[in-house]
């Protein structure tokens, strides 16, 4: 979804991009051909960023294959983070909320609950 909207801006404003909106699609773009073309459009921004986004440099390169599976493995790292980041906050919330906890929970472990206290459907 993201990255559709990004394509959207980038599509709709390159022809009078300003620097703001090149760093922002320097910076979030996840499609291989776009940054590509814009690492050749704008090498000099380019360059002023890829130490923030080190898949730049594939950019530059004109690499796709590569760039893909780069961008791939950014989208996972930051996923990856995004758990992490969260995790607190959901532990905090299932010692608050029971209700919450209980949707948390595999629905193997609610069958097994169910049947243990004799609620749920008949077998």
């Amino acid at each position: 979804m993201i990255r559709r909207l990004v394509e959207v801006h980038y599509f709709e404003n390159r022809e009078s991009a300003d620097p703001a909106q090149r760093r922002f699609w320097l910076m979030e773009l996840r499609t291989p051909e776009l940054l590509i073309e814009l690492a050749s459009i704008h090498p000099n921004e380019l360059r002023r960023f890829k130490r923030k986004r080190l898949l730049l440099g594939l950019a530059q390169t004109g690499n796709e294959s590569a760039l893909a599976d780069a961008i791939l493995e950014e989208e996972r790292a930051e996923r990856a983070a995004d758990r992490e980041y969260w995790a607190p906050l959901k532990r905090e919330l299932e010692q608050y909320d029971p209700v919450y906890a209980h949707r948390r929970q595999p629905n193997h472990a609610h069958r097994n609950r169910r049947r243990q206290t004799g609620g749920g459907h008949p077998t």
